[in-house]
């Protein structure tokens, strides 16, 4: 399976989630994007289209840190729920992205609940 063919397979899935999956100002989205070697993570209000937080495994807190992939990603979960907390933010609805919920999305997701996020 060519790159461009995985990438069209997980736009299709994400769309799919999508239809279903919305973020407002009492329950923002978070959403999850993965790349080869980061991980970025957006909590986003869909009514007003703006992100309200966001993290990623290339942000000035996280950058120095060593450990796996999935450490990292956990790392990023915690801060994100840390800066979510500051804004006031409790609850947010949780988009994978189309990716499976395993590895690093999960290690995330993860570490937005020990955070203190609910989803």
């Amino acid at each position: 399976m060519s790159v461009e063919e995985k990438r069209a397979k997980r736009d299709k899935r994400h769309r799919r989630i999508r239809k279903k999956v919305r973020g407002s100002m009492e329950c923002p989205r978070l959403a999850v994007f993965r790349s080869l070697r980061h991980i970025y993570g957006q909590i986003i209000d869909d009514d007003e289209g703006k992100t309200l937080v966001a993290v990623s495994s290339l942000s000035a807190e996280i950058k120095g840190k060593s450990g796996s992939k999935a450490e990292v990603a956990k790392e990023v979960g915690k801060l994100l729920a840390q800066k979510a907390q500051e804004k006031g933010i409790e609850s947010v609805v949780f988009d994978r992205g189309g990716y499976k919920y395993h590895g690093r999305v999960k290690a995330l997701a993860e570490g937005a609940r020990e955070g203190g996020l609910r989803f």
